[in-house]
């Protein structure tokens, strides 16, 4: 059999076939070129059209300057552009083989200079070859496309921001424009929207919808009745304004729910040119998609939930401000162990008596945290019961020990506290007479008009032990001018100096309140909190609570400027010790 007894059949392959009954034998080597010398076959070359038909890949012999001598029955099929006399051109490319698309056809180019400036291209139809690379190549762009969104989406803990991330996220890769709706809190509905924009970075903005204005296939979506194709969600879409400058014919839209706790956290709407319409690998890549962000968002919503009980905790459990009384100012500070929570076992407060007084109060509970922080607010609501039906301090005391034994005793917690309890009344002089109780706290001490400090000797039991505690009691007057401290443990046990493990002491804040008898209130309770946080030089500490009251005068108003007061000289050098 020749080559010619196979020119009219087709193997079927589809790898070659002949040329056209129409079209003159392109591959002859004898066949003159005008303006070329003809070229005189030996007997090898004769049968030279018939190897090179049944060859896999097409060739196409060029002469100088890219002028086609010689096309294969293969290169004709593929190439059927290429004549004769024609030249090879409007296929650029870099290097010595490519890849191009003709005519539906993907096909690998290989280009091999000859002697005499002549050039042979060889051209080999890898369609089938692409495919599955083609589809690998896909998967590996989805992977690594899902693997950046679990990695950004992993971060925010706030909805708001893992909202805004989620629509980042989805433009330009699911669509041109993506809307994300929360589900409804209060009647009210939060969206965000990317839009892509000229130079591919989406932009982003957000804006609120009632409920009753949501449009139905959204509406359905979140209560979990809708698929993600929905009829006419495109016209939705757009009378909702979410995509501006649209219409409906030219838009493709898909909506999809994102997975919530026990019920969608909200859904997602991804829109794009109607000539790109979503087949079924886009759609999978979209639910994907919508489970990481259902994840993110129900996460950053339960934490939002959580923060949100957390911080009303917190704001029942802070110490509250002392309720103003006459011809006294009032001066707090408070820092709890731990600075995060916010919250800790020092307390202080006070309450209004009816005849004008005020029962007051500074303590502190054993541990530290939120544990101690919950026992402080059941101490505190014992203080706010039991003073409207007792306010002599000592009795007071023992009723507040009676009530924190039961509770106690109930929970099983084995808490206790210390505190001092006192009741400040004004005097007709304008100064101020306090009764003070003591249930195991540190003794009060008093700044008098002389810029001298007295500590008041006041001792007691634990509160919260035993039944019948032993509480001590002591009065005292202050004059115009003067000033009671209460504090706890976290100021004299605060540990610094040279090697970071001596207290602060009595003594050093004797020293340091010494002389600042102009001091108001506020300003004197802040010294003592600054001065134990320079002796611990932002080491660790227990909780730190200062109460000051100070004794206004007659005319109830404070002084007008505060004076500096200068450190002592022991204080200084010790200051200048700490590392």
């Amino acid at each position: 059999m020749t080559g010619a007894d196979v020119r009219d059949i087709d193997p079927g392959d589809g790898r070659f076939s002949t040329p056209s009954a129409s079209r003159a034998p392109a591959w002859h080597p004898t066949t003159p070129i005008a303006g070329l010398p003809a070229i005189e076959p030996s007997p090898a070359v004769a049968d030279w059209p018939e190897v090179i038909e049944h060859l896999r890949e097409g060739l196409v012999l060029c002469g100088p300057d890219d002028v086609v001598w010689q096309v294969s029955p293969v290169a004709e099929r593929l190439l059927p552009e290429l004549v004769v006399g024609g030249t090879f051109a409007g296929f650029e490319w870099d290097g010595p083989v490519a890849e191009i698309t003709r005519h539906g056809r993907r096909l690998r180019v290989r280009r091999v200079p000859l002697s005499a400036g002549r050039t042979c291209w060889y051209v080999e139809d890898v369609s089938e070859h692409g495919g599955p690379a083609d589809a690998l190549a896909a998967e590996r762009a989805r992977s690594a496309f899902l693997a950046v969104v679990g990695e950004k989406l992993g971060n925010p803990l706030h909805p708001d921001r893992a909202a805004a991330a989620v629509v980042r996220l989805a433009v330009p890769v699911l669509a041109e424009a993506a809307v994300l709706i929360l589900a409804p809190r209060s009647g009210r509905a939060r969206w965000w929207r990317a839009r892509r924009s000229d130079d591919d970075t989406p932009t982003v903005d957000r804006g609120v919808l009632a409920a009753t204005e949501l449009p139905p296939a959204v509406s359905d979506s979140l209560h979990g009745r809708q698929s993600h194709v929905v009829e006419w969600l495109a016209e939705q879409a757009v009378e909702a304004g979410w995509l501006p400058g649209l219409t409906a014919a030219d838009v493709c839209a898909r909506l999809v729910a994102l997975p919530g706790r026990d019920a969608p956290a909200g859904v997602l709407l991804v829109a794009r040119s109607a000539d790109d319409w979503y087949g079924a690998e886009d759609l999978d890549l979209l639910r994907a998609f919508a489970a990481r962000a259902g994840a993110a968002l129900t996460t950053a919503l339960l934490y939002r939930s959580q923060a949100e009980v957390a911080d009303t905790l917190q704001a029942s459990l802070l110490p509250v401000e002392p309720a103003e009384a006459p011809g006294v100012q009032w001066g707090t500070a408070y820092r709890p162990a731990q600075a995060g929570l916010r919250i800790g076992g020092d307390f202080y407060g006070s309450h209004r008596l009816p005849d004008g007084g005020s029962v007051f109060f500074l303590g502190d509970v054993s541990g530290k945290g939120v544990e101690a922080a919950v026992f402080t607010g059941q101490l505190r609501q014992c203080l706010h019961a039991l003073h409207r039906i007792e306010a002599q301090p000592a009795r007071l005391l023992r009723l507040l020990n009676d009530a924190l034994l039961e509770t106690t005793l109930a929970h099983g917690q084995g808490r206790f506290a210390t505190i001092v309890l006192g009741v400040v009344r004004p005097h007709r002089d304008g100064g101020l007479a306090l009764t003070l109780a003591g249930g195991g706290h540190l003794p009060p001490l008093v700044v008098r008009s002389s810029g001298e400090v007295e500590q008041l000797p006041l001792s007691g039991m634990l509160i919260g032990v035993v039944p019948d505690p032993r509480v001590g009691q002591v009065s005292t007057r202050l004059a115009p001018g003067e000033t009671c401290l209460l504090y706890s443990d976290g100021v004299t046990e605060a540990r610094g100096g040279r090697r970071g493990v001596e207290q602060l002491g009595t003594d050093r804040l004797v020293q340091a309140v010494s002389g600042c008898q102009r001091m108001p209130a506020p300003a004197l309770a802040e010294r003592i909190e600054q001065v134990t946080c320079d002796w611990l030089a932002q080491r660790d500490h227990d909780d730190i609570a200062v109460l000051a009251l100070r004794a206004t005068g007659a005319g109830g108003r404070p002084p007008r400027h505060l004076h500096a007061v200068p450190t002592p000289a022991g204080m200084v050098r010790e200051a200048a010790a700490t590392p």
